[in-house]
């Protein structure tokens, strides 16, 4: 499937690699400001703190000082209508968004979309920042913790790729299925006079978006990037992708997740993979390191209990899969670095194709999100360095997981997180939660 799949023609020059959050926000800065003709970007938020509200100023720079740039920010339209989840009195980044439009000469468009009829649900989970001829591609939503404002960080994946037909590409997916469709509105409306999208045209946006792709002039050979779009679980070519790259692998794997909750169809591909004798390198967040952990000396509330969550499927795949750690086959590396957050994704094979993406390799993910990524098909062997020293970089504050006792159990766990993980057990929920978490 791998070497059938068509993609866009690259040089070797084309790629970029950024590594750090701060990298990634002064390149994200510096293309703003000098971006010619248009800036599209897809996030899940961009919130209203110090680096969202300094992000948003030098778009509207941008276009004050160049009236007829195209710029379309996309975010998802539940997560920008409410608070920050545990944050009291925190009305949602529409208001800001709809206070600094309200005031400037030179407005830009904000959109929001509503992929479910609510967020839990599914979200718009799309990445990508779009300018000129160029495409930053990352993980990262737009905040403090993800651009490094001040010490703390959330480390995910920085990528530049200059290409103008995958510019076009993917500017034009987003004109075609998104913008254009009746679910989809500003988010900068006067309070007086807001109009939301009907909720027929909302409930019925995800068969719609289902038939989104992107299109672009196509060749099977050589140095390639391959756009990819998935939503829902049928014809998503972005989940058979994840698939194809475990089963057409021929020597070793390279993975990337922020927690270790995969889809059973996932878990089974990689065990084959193991069981064929083949290498298996994972990097997953310690639970530490998760978005929702909450430290044990601070106010505990439900959302906290996630991590632990995923900490115990962890746990589960490394106790079954305990022989092939043992011989080496497999593994898993946990990230930790201070009070640092993990957020990266994406999979490598054999050290020629590789998958960079916002998706999670969980059932919400592969499910119910509308998520993006981009496959580079490295057929000469161009960015294998590169790729090694990215690999590194993101090992650098790894330890190495060699039984699978060395995670934590229940028994260890806070009595708030075993209380609530108890309940969980008793209500035999387990099921339900894997798939919309």
């Amino acid at each position: 499937m791998l070497d059938k799949l068509g993609g866009i023609a690259v040089q070797p020059e084309a790629l970029t690699w950024l590594l750090t959050p701060c990298r990634f926000k002064a390149e994200l800065l510096t293309r703003i400001e000098n971006a010619k003709t248009s800036i599209y970007i897809a996030a899940l938020y961009l919130e209203d703190d110090e680096a969202g509200r300094e992000i948003l100023q030098v778009l509207m720079t941008a276009k004050a000082n160049n009236p007829a740039l195209d710029i379309k920010v996309l975010v998802d339209f539940h997560r920008a209508r409410r608070g920050l989840i545990g944050h009291k009195g925190d009305s949602g980044n529409y208001l800001m968004y709809r206070k600094v439009m309200a005031e400037a000469k030179h407005p830009i468009e904000i959109m929001g979309v509503p992929v479910k009829s609510r967020e839990f649900m599914g979200v718009l989970h799309l990445k990508g920042f779009v300018i000129d001829d160029a495409v930053i591609y990352s993980g990262a939503s737009l905040n403090n913790i993800y651009l490094q404002q001040n010490d703390k960080y959330r480390f995910d994946r920085y990528h530049v790729i200059e290409s103008a037909e995958l510019a076009r590409s993917m500017r034009a997916m987003i004109q075609r299925y998104i913008i254009a469709d009746p679910a989809v509105t500003s988010l900068t409306q006067d309070a007086q006079q807001e109009v939301l999208p009907p909720k027929t045209d909302v409930r019925s946006f995800k068969l719609r978006l289902s038939q989104a792709q992107y299109e672009f002039n196509e060749t099977r050979s050589g140095n390639r990037v391959t756009p990819l779009l998935g939503l829902g679980r049928k014809h998503n070519l972005l989940n058979k992708t994840v698939i194809a790259m475990v089963e057409e692998s021929k020597d070793r794997l390279f993975i990337c997740t922020p927690y270790f909750n995969p889809p059973y169809i996932l878990v089974r591909a990689l065990a084959k993979h193991l069981r064929k004798g083949k290498r298996i390198d994972i990097v997953v967040g310690d639970k530490t390191a998760n978005d929702f952990y909450i430290p044990p000396e601070q106010d505990f509330s439900t959302i906290g209990a996630l991590p632990y969550l995923y900490e115990q499927s962890l746990r589960k795949f490394a106790k079954r899969q305990q022989w092939a750690i043992d011989n080496g086959q497999l593994n898993i590396h946990l990230w930790k670095h201070g009070i640092n957050s993990y957020h990266l994704k994406g999979i490598s094979t054999d050290g020629r194709k590789h998958l960079i993406t916002g998706s999670n390799l969980n059932p919400r993910a592969w499910a119910l999100d509308l998520e993006n990524g981009i496959l580079i098909h490295d057929e000469t062997g161009s960015w294998k360095a590169q790729f090694e020293a990215e690999q590194a970089h993101i090992l650098e504050h790894t330890q190495r997981l060699y039984h699978y006792s060395q995670v934590d159990t229940l028994q260890s766990y806070p009595d708030p997180v075993k209380k609530i993980m108890n309940r969980i057990r008793r209500l035999k929920a387990d099921f339900l939660l894997r798939r919309i978490l």
